[in-house]
């Protein structure tokens, strides 16, 4: 397969940057940095602080009150799916526990074709860097990093102070920087799709509202398989963790000032009586200019189609899609020569 790396990343390896590293012709500062194996634990794996669970209310866009409906019997509708996947790992801690981290993200679409998923032509998004809280580290250290094959990402907003921090909120900045280059290379993805003459339908692995062109066009739907936020008064969460197996709720509008207007509705996926309220449970988004309640039966049908086959043994199979765990295989299979 030829390459699909953006030249100026390279999806270089982990073994790369720390080849050069060794081998730059600067001098460190006088406190120098510490090299960790990379053998250790992805990033992904360890304990991170997360935004506390809460519930949110949302516009309703189908009745007065959030009530449940039944989608009906499910139909296969969907033409492709995209999902991304990112692994970083601490590499270095320089001054007062600063870390330094490889991350490596990455992205495609898998088309299904003759019932057999391929990756669509232009291929998968691969993007490697090292991300470090710049203004931290000293100039030698910098000048150091700056001879490694990849980007340096900085992990501080203009707006932060650059004073002492804790060595563990670092790294959960670097983290959710890696995430947010995940985002960003998955939102491309989905937005060249979208420029195509008459794009087919796309299972799109989490919210679409960051993308302009995907947020608006008819093709995208999104597939949300996490619910630290409920769309939902405290007098309509039982409609939501209630919802039998086949049913939707009614539909509401998503608004932020920072991401597009979706209309965006929950369905469960599997019978949920004697687990958790949360088991087979989805919140879908597509564009809020597409929707109407016609359109949220048939999306939803298309959604209940792709329980089959069970995506085990992933711990996500009460609500993920044998369509988005290929992508995520084939993903894994792909960056580990850079771990």
């Amino acid at each position: 397969m030829a390459s699909t790396y953006d030249q100026a990343e390279s999806g270089t390896s982990i073994r790369e940057v720390l080849r050069a590293l060794r081998n730059a012709p600067v001098s460190r500062d006088a406190t120098p940095l510490s090299i960790v194996s990379p053998a250790g634990p992805a990033l992904e794996l360890t304990p991170a602080d997360v935004t506390p669970p809460r519930l949110e209310g949302a516009a309703s866009i189908e009745g007065d009150v959030l009530a449940p409906r039944d989608a009906g019997k499910p139909a296969v509708g969907f033409a492709a799916f995209l999902d991304g996947i990112q692994r970083s790992r601490l590499v270095y801690v320089g001054r007062d526990g600063v870390p330094v981290v490889h991350g490596t993200v990455a992205a495609t679409v898998r088309v299904r074709q003759d019932r057999v998923l391929r990756t669509w032509p232009p291929g998968p998004r691969v993007s490697g860097a090292l991300y470090a809280p710049c203004a931290l580290l000293g100039a030698g250290e910098l000048a150091w990093l700056g001879h490694a094959p990849v980007q340096v990402v900085d992990t501080l907003e203009a707006t932060d102070p650059a004073a002492a921090r804790h060595p563990q909120e670092l790294l959960a900045l670097a983290r959710n920087r890696v995430r947010r280059r995940r985002e960003e290379i998955e939102i491309a993805l989905a937005q060249a799709w979208c420029a195509a003459a008459d794009p087919a339908p796309l299972f799109v692995d989490g919210g679409i509202s960051g993308g302009p062109r995907a947020a608006l066009s008819p093709a995208v739907v999104g597939v949300v398989k996490s619910h630290r936020t409920l769309y939902a008064s405290p007098e309509t969460v039982s409609v939501v963790t209630g919802l039998a197996e086949g049913a939707r709720t009614t539909a509401f509008a998503i608004r932020s000032p920072h991401r597009m207007t979706v209309a965006s509705w929950y369905l469960r996926l599997r019978d949920a009586r004697g687990r958790d309220p949360f088991f087979g449970l989805v919140r879908i988004e597509v564009a809020h200019d597409s929707w109407s309640a016609a359109r949220a039966d048939e999306v939803s049908r298309w959604v209940l189609a792709e329980r089959a086959p069970v995506s085990l043994p992933d711990r996500r199979w009460s609500t993920m899609a044998y369509g988005i765990r290929d992508c995520e295989e084939y993903l894994r299979a792909l960056i580990g020569r850079f771990q």
